[in-house]
């Protein structure tokens, strides 16, 4: 062959080498948060990859992408075809590009080697990720606050915090608006040059802050998204008063550079700002406004009386080289000024350049296994360096410090590949270590360097062999640690250093196992503990040591003996139970529940009480708690005692819970009048009063607690004492706060005395209790005649809670009437006499039936306090008590009247109860009432323990129910009224005591007692009393 042929020969070789070994380059498009295994792309057919047929490949064709070590992969390539698919590691593009805030594309490099050598090249595929409107925008805090001055003229804006969204385009906020929005205000939308929506909110109304201070509106936020994604915030407008002149700012953009080695405490902007106020309203106040990073914050700091900006952290230009401040500028008022502060960093050549390696041969314990007859230019790995510095100091070159036969070959920029160079000898050299140097422009330079070791190997064709499958083993817990367990062995058919045998545990193997490298002794190096692992199950690897190494694996399974090492558990410390005052006799309180962890009769366990036998037994082996005595809470609320749990190992251990039992309160006690004083007590309600005002009010008070304590008053009775009017609904009372309201404009038919029978009743379980007090309202403008008002307030007590006071009055029509009246006056005496003395015998053989019933009903629900025999000694000592407040207890049956408008109340007296003076003085006002209202008498509803729920299901003993037993509580002394006799008659009191009740009971009569303390004017002596007559029955 002459010279001219081996030239052309030359420049053929050479063009294909670089035709094959070119770098391309491709661009495909993904959206981001795709399914696995969705087709992107053929790499194959997009690169119009052609194999030619007279190259003969020494492999198939492969695909093989090269990532960076712990790079988790997004996409997956397809080895033989190329095809590109999505994986299950989902892409996100927030994720992703989250550093990048001014660029809107988001881009995903890979690189794939095209192999085999005969026709590599190296494809750098760039994947654009499209934003799909996954995340909501959001608002930085739920509740947005905003404070305007009253004085605010009309179309004046005020900004709002805008809300995040890490999507883009489309996908980011598009819209914000007033969901629940007032007149007052209106929201605009202000776009920036970038693309940012700012809220403002309009003032459309003159504000006055003395009608309404504070406005509180809804606003949402919307992105562009199909379909939209949004989410909403509190918008609280508080109006202020006025400081009309806000600072204003010299500059209200500046733009500065600070470089990024800048110390702490560096000047880095001087902000100015001037106030046309006066005194402390021009004192301006600088701040960072709540819109700036969080990031931000911490790398500046600025002083709020001279508005000068410093470092306050490290900066560093590679995390963010450009900070967006934010200033505000207050005199105290609630509408700022702000100030944008654009702070560049600039660089300094303080990275160090980075080398990523990325192999392309797999490695073996760190180090690339090349056989010593791999052919030149075999590729090893992709070195990829970069440095974070910008222009020059950013420029980086790459180089091997010594002669090997390997180089590095650029393939883009600052990526090179790591290539066999000339051919290999095992003989020769066995291994490599390759120092690749990379080093920056920065004067002085900056360099690093990285190790790429290489080990040359010989063929190795027979694995280690283990002469069995698998090993079994057996081991008590709490074992000595360094126990040798076992030795394993295995044979290698190779010779010289391919049949030196390596023993290593395989990753599945627990912490706490070792294995002699060269002896294959198994051991363990710590105690093992039965209760958290009771088996164990791994591999142990035999790996020869040939240049290639081939290795195979043994299953090794071990069982842990138990041991009695663990004492019973209770799920708690302590325990809680709460139950009912009238819990029966051995029904059930509650469940402890006791774990042990050991296995067998360890873990049999046996429950005792300690210090609580004579009260409570517990069951041995559930756990299950009973009461032997009867509770009272008024006698002991709580108690508290020591459960033992033993288990059945050899020797025993034990453990102690501490069992705390409160005592729940039952409905036993009614409500209580405190105002009104008096039944003859009445207030003034002037013609000239408004609708909607309150003209006096009720209150109540009950000795229960929780449930059983919270009241709730309504008017059952309203009448006017002075005219046949029928009342209109003219008041009305709140339930809760017991204020009584004018509902309506007063007219002349409404003036009188109006008599408001005023319901109270508790919400306490089973049933509720209640008390009744009669409330009188005296319309008109003054109070000129005393003595007419006590008249009215006489014909009051006398007339029956559901009567009206023309019922009974006759009002002469004409004189000639008189004549007729007096004649059936007189035709009827004889009758009236008769049903007079058949009355008053009914009514003292009545009081004898009554003990009798009363006996019964008292012990359905006084018990257990047994107020039946706290009565009789208070009846027995009345007389020595002259001080003591009197109240009448009388149970009412509420029947259904015909006219459902009217609610109809039959009393029966039932007995008379001193109340102390002392006991309104003792009430503790300032306690708040625990509320327990179970839902069903079902006791396993009732319990409130910290125990978990018991495994099988307990049948407590369900207490009876009380019956039915409305208590109406009567106001003290002189506003006591009997009601409840079946006939009328005239009552009258044999006894001497003034406040005793008399026996004789008539329907609707009242009995007004001692002195009646008449209402005031101003002028009046407070001494001024009178005598009522003695109350008359007034017949059917």
């Amino acid at each position: 062959m002459n010279l001219a042929s081996r030239v052309h020969v030359l420049v053929a070789l050479l063009t294909c080498l670089v035709l094959l070994c070119k770098a391309q380059e491709r661009d495909y498009i993904v959206k981001e948060e795709q399914q696995e295994n969705v087709r992107i792309g053929n790499l194959r057919k997009d690169l119009d990859l052609n194999l030619d047929p007279n190259i003969r490949l020494s492999s198939p064709l492969q695909f093989k992408p090269v990532y960076k070590t712990g790079d988790v992969p997004l996409v997956r390539v397809e080895a033989s075809t190329g095809e590109i698919f999505t994986t299950n590691h989902r892409i996100d593009r927030e994720k992703l590009c989250s550093g990048i805030f001014t660029e809107k594309r988001c881009y995903y490099e890979i690189e794939v080697a095209v192999l085999p050598d005969e026709i590599f090249r190296l494809v750098k595929i760039r994947f654009l990720i499209e934003d799909v409107n996954d995340n909501a925008p959001l608002f930085q805090s739920t509740v947005i606050n905003i404070s305007i001055p009253e004085n605010t003229a009309i179309n004046t804006r005020y900004p709002v915090p805008s809300a995040f969204d890490p999507d883009v385009g489309i996908n980011g906020i598009q819209h914000y608006e007033l969901v629940k929005s007032v007149n007052e205000f209106g929201l605009d939308i202000i776009e920036t040059p970038e693309g940012d929506k700012w809220p403002q909110l309009i003032v459309q109304q003159n504000l006055d802050r003395e009608q309404k201070d504070t406005f509180v509106m809804k606003i949402k936020v919307e992105d562009g998204g199909n379909p939209p994604k949004s989410s909403t915030a509190i918008l609280q407008v508080t109006i202020s008063d006025v400081n009309d002149n806000r600072p204003i700012f010299r500059d209200s953009e500046l733009e500065v550079s600070v470089p990024e080695n800048a110390p702490m405490g560096t000047s880095v902007a001087q902000l100015h700002a001037t106030d046309a106020d006066l005194g402390s309203n021009a004192q301006v106040h600088f701040s960072f406004s709540n819109q700036i990073s969080s990031s931000t914050k911490r790398h500046f700091a600025i002083n709020s009386s001279t508005g000068l900006i410093t470092v306050k952290q490290p900066l560093d230009r590679e995390v963010t080289p450009v900070h967006k401040l934010i200033v505000l500028a207050s005199d105290g008022s609630s509408t700022p000024s702000r100030a944008t502060v654009i702070v560049n960093v600039t660089d300094v050549n303080d990275n160090v350049p980075s080398i990523d390696t990325r192999y392309i041969i797999n490695l073996v314990n760190g180090t690339v296994l090349l056989s010593e007859n791999a052919p030149l230019n075999t590729k090893i790995a992709l070195i990829t360096v970069t440095d974070k510095d910008a222009d020059l100091y950013g420029k980086v070159a790459c180089y091997t410090d010594h002669d090997v036969p390997f180089r590095l070959k650029p393939v883009f920029n600052d990526q090179f590949l790591l290539e066999t160079a000339a051919p290999l000898d095992y003989e020769t050299t066995r291994e490599y270590a390759i120092k690749i140097v990379a080093s920056d422009r920065g004067t002085p330079p900056l360099n690093t360097s990285a190790m790429v070791l290489i080990k040359i190997k010989d063929e190795n064709d027979n694995a280690p062999i283990f002469p069995q499958p698998e090993f079994q083993l057996s081991i008590p817990e709490n074992n000595d640690p360094l126990m040798q367990l076992i030795k394993i062995s295995a044979t290698d058919a190779d010779s010289g250093h391919n049949a030196e045998i390596i023993y290593t545990l395989g990753p599945d193997a627990p912490d706490g196992f070792n294995i002699d490298r060269r002896s294959g002794i198994l051991s363990v190096g710590k105690r093992l503990d039965r209760e958290k692992q009771e088996r164990y199950s791994f591999t142990v690897i035999a790996r020869d040591n040939g240049s290639a190494p081939l290795q195979s694996n043994v299953t090794v399974r071990l069982i842990v003996q138990d041991l009695n090492d663990n004492s019973p558990a209770f799920t708690h410390p302590e325990y809680n139970f709460y139950v009912p005052e009238n819990l029966p006799l051995y029904g059930t309180v509650g469940l402890i529940t006791v774990t042990d962890t050991d296995a067998g009769d360890n873990a049999v366990i046996t429950l005792s009480i300690l210090n609580g036998k004579d009260s409570f037994i517990i069951d041995p082996q559930t756990g299950v708690i009973k009461p032997n005595i009867t509770f009272d809470r008024e006698q002991q609320s709580s108690y508290t005692f020591m459960v033992k749990a033993v288990d059945g190992g050899q020797p025993p251990s034990s453990s102690y819970a501490k069992v705390t039992i409160n005592v729940v309160d039952v409905n036993d006690n009614r409500p209580v009048f405190v105002i009104p004083s008096s039944n003859y007590s009445y207030d003034l309600v002037r013609t000239t009063t408004s609708p909607g005002s309150v003209v006096t009010r009720v209150f109540a008070i009950d000795n229960d607690t929780g449930m059983n304590a919270e009241l709730q008053y309504s008017i059952i009775s309203n009448i006017i004492i002075t005219s046949r009017v029928s009342p209109r609904g003219l008041f009305s009372i709140d339930k809760t706060t017991g204020n009584i309201t004018l509902q309506e404009k007063i007219v002349l038919a409404d003036q009188g005395l109006h008599r408001l029978v005023v319901k109270v009743k508790d919400l306490g379980q089973p049933e509720s209790l209640h008390a009744i007090a009669l409330v009188h309202l005296f319309v008109n403008d003054t109070v000129s005649n005393s003595t007419f008002i006590q008249e009215q307030l006489r014909k009051s007590m006398e007339t029956p809670l559901d009567r009206n006071i023309g019922d009974n009055e006759i009002t002469p029509q004409a004189n000639g009437y008189v004549i007729v009246v007096i004649a059936i006056i007189a035709g009827t005496m004889t009758v009236i006499l008769v049903i007079f003395v058949t009355a008053l015998v009914r009514c003292r053989q009545t009081p004898r039936h009554k003990v009798v019933q009363k006996g019964k009903q008292s012990g359905e629900w006084v018990s257990p306090n047994q107020e039946n025999r706290q009565i009789k000694k208070k009846k027995k000592r009345k007389k020595r008590s002259p001080k003591s407040l009197l109240l009448n207890f009388v149970t009412i049956d509420e029947s259904k009247p015909e006219d459902p408008t009217h609610e109809h109340v039959n009393g029966t007296l039932d007995l008379p109860v001193e109340l102390e003076e002392q006991t309104m003085g003792k009430y503790n006002w300032a306690t708040t009432p625990t509320t327990f209202k179970p839902d069903s008498p079902d006791l396993a509803k009732h319990y409130k323990s910290a125990s978990p729920q018991p495994t099988f299901q307990i049948k407590p003993e369900t207490p009876v129910a009380p019956k039915k037993h409305h208590v109406i509580q009567e106001l003290p002394l002189d506003n006591t009224f009997v009601v409840g006799c079946d006939s009328l008659s005239k009552c009258s009191s044999t006894s001497s005591d003034p406040y005793s009740v008399s026996e004789c009971g008539c329907q609707g009569g009242f009995k007004a007692a001692g002195q009646i303390a008449t209402r005031q004017n101003p002028g009046q002596t407070p001494e001024k009393t009178f005598n009522s007559p003695p109350p008359i029955c007034p017949h059917k």
